[in-house]
């Protein structure tokens, strides 16, 4: 009884911190690793998802992919509890998406290069409603021009990124930023609306 009391709390603290997940020791890999098959096998079979080598997903993540609208994650990727992620979206390899986040790819799609890190609570919706007073919003056309993450890319927590936006490799983007322009690469970022405050090649 314990040992399965342990297995469910741990299993819990993987959910929400999956990084912990990559340094595993191998006598804990034993039930850690048939878990996130299962998991994953689960998501494949019922969404229309690819999912690359060594990935870890939280449970309690809700990916919902289906034809035309696919997500598919890289080799190393990382998603945690209390994320929500509807397709178009591809991640590169070693992406970490932390709790909390929210991505929706309309219909252009999202996109997050390689190694990039999002921290919690992060929305990045790649569509917009139309604004016209002639009808409610709910009625509003719905435009999406796709947004670009590129490699190596930190998003601190809270941040909100909208439709059409593309962010250099290599930028650094404040917690609580809201991103509503393109981010050249090395940029640092602050504020709302964003604005470059810096270049990490200065650091």
């Amino acid at each position: 009884m314990a040992s399965l009391d342990y297995q469910t709390q741990h299993k819990k603290r993987l959910s929400w911190m999956p990084w912990l997940y990559f340094s595993l020791k191998p006598k804990l890999l034993e039930w850690a690793l048939p878990w996130q098959q299962q998991i994953q096998q689960t998501l494949v079979q019922f969404e229309t998802i690819n999912i690359g080598e060594n990935s870890f997903i939280a449970p309690e993540a809700e990916l919902f992919a289906e034809p035309g609208r696919d997500i598919s994650i890289g080799n190393k990727c990382m998603i945690a509890a209390d994320v929500f992620m509807h397709g178009p979206i591809s991640l590169g390899n070693e992406v970490a998406i932390n709790h909390g986040c929210s991505l929706d790819g309309g219909r252009a799609g999202i996109t997050i290069g390689s190694q990039t890190r999002i921290a919690n609570n992060v929305t990045i919706y790649a569509f917009n409603h139309g604004m016209s007073p002639n009808a409610p919003i709910y009625e509003q056309p719905v435009t999406s021009k796709g947004i670009v993450i590129g490699q190596d890319v930190w998003i601190g927590a809270q941040a909100g990124i909208v439709d059409g936006v593309c962010i250099g490799d290599h930028a650094i983007i404040g917690m609580g930023c809201i991103v509503t322009k393109d981010i050249p690469p090395y940029s640092i970022v602050a504020g709302n609306p964003a604005k470059v405050i810096g270049d990490r090649r200065n650091k």
